[in-house]
């Protein structure tokens, strides 16, 4: 089973790539079976008011998808905190209204016992360097909102538990905001893995929450990776699985997002 993480930048071009392609034509190169989507935008005039966790995973032929928005509005701009009412999925048709920010998740195998994490902003601002079309540049950047999904994956080889979030920037809290998300994901029983984007480099999430890491790949950002922000941590599995999934560990740097998309194998 190939499973990826991947933080979109709502699908923003990056420097020297634009070349046209779409961002369902860039998740198609992933060749995932179960994906997982940070900065994700829905119904946003910026990005042609797409729904882009139902177009990645049409794109990629998953059956089952969740988008949980952190927000209504637009980041940067004008926004309000989303609540557990405005999730949206493949088994319910009705679309909220307005303009959504935050995170998805898609999988070839249905999806169970849905939780959602919410984590309130952190007050205050830190200088961040943001990308553009044009290039990147430094601005003071407020903290937003962070949402948390947890999910069964019902695999033919039985259930993997699944966490994955868009963490905070703001040191302390995004390690607060991980170790909660771990707590809670190990109580469900069997196989667990934690992805997505934590905002924490390196080896960090592993002392964190004790988990093994199953990935070690720099990941940000795209045009030269030096970073690993894009994680995937995992419980439960015996050390030749954890051995076979690091090794497997893939960054796939895209036109799209200043990230890279993390890619690993599950034998």
């Amino acid at each position: 089973m190939r499973i990826a993480t991947w933080n979109l930048l709502h699908a923003i071009p990056i420097l020297g790539h634009e070349q046209g392609a779409t961002l369902g034509e860039q998740a198609k190169l992933l060749n995932a079976d179960v994906i997982a989507l940070q900065e994700v935008d829905r119904n946003q005039e910026r990005s042609g008011n797409q729904h882009q966790v139902r177009e990645v995973a049409e794109a990629l032929g998953l059956d089952y998808w969740y988008f949980i928005p952190a927000l209504v509005g637009t980041p940067g701009e004008t926004w309000v905190a989303a609540h557990d009412g405005q999730v949206h999925s493949n088994e319910h048709g009705d679309e909220p209204e307005g303009a959504h920010y935050g995170i998805g998740l898609a999988s070839r195998y249905p999806l169970s016992d849905i939780e959602v994490l919410r984590f309130p902003a952190a007050r205050l601002s830190l200088p961040l360097m943001v990308p553009s079309p044009k290039g990147p540049r430094f601005l003071m950047v407020e903290d937003e909102p962070r949402v948390a999904l947890l999910a069964n994956i019902l695999t033919p080889d039985g259930p993997i538990a699944l966490g994955t979030a868009h963490l905070s920037f703001v040191p302390g809290v995004n390690a607060r905001q991980l170790r909660k998300m771990a707590n809670a994901l190990g109580k469900r029983s069997g196989r667990k893995l934690l992805i997505g984007d934590f905002n924490l480099p390196g080896g960090i999430p592993r002392r964190v929450t004790g988990w093994h890491t199953m990935a070690k790949v720099a990941t940000y950002p795209t045009m030269k990776p030096r970073i690993q922000f894009d994680h995937v941590l995992g419980q439960g599995w015996d050390a030749q699985v954890v051995n076979f999934v690091k090794g497997s560990a893939q960054a796939f740097p895209l036109g799209i997002s200043d990230h890279c998309a993390l890619v690993v194998e599950l034998p």
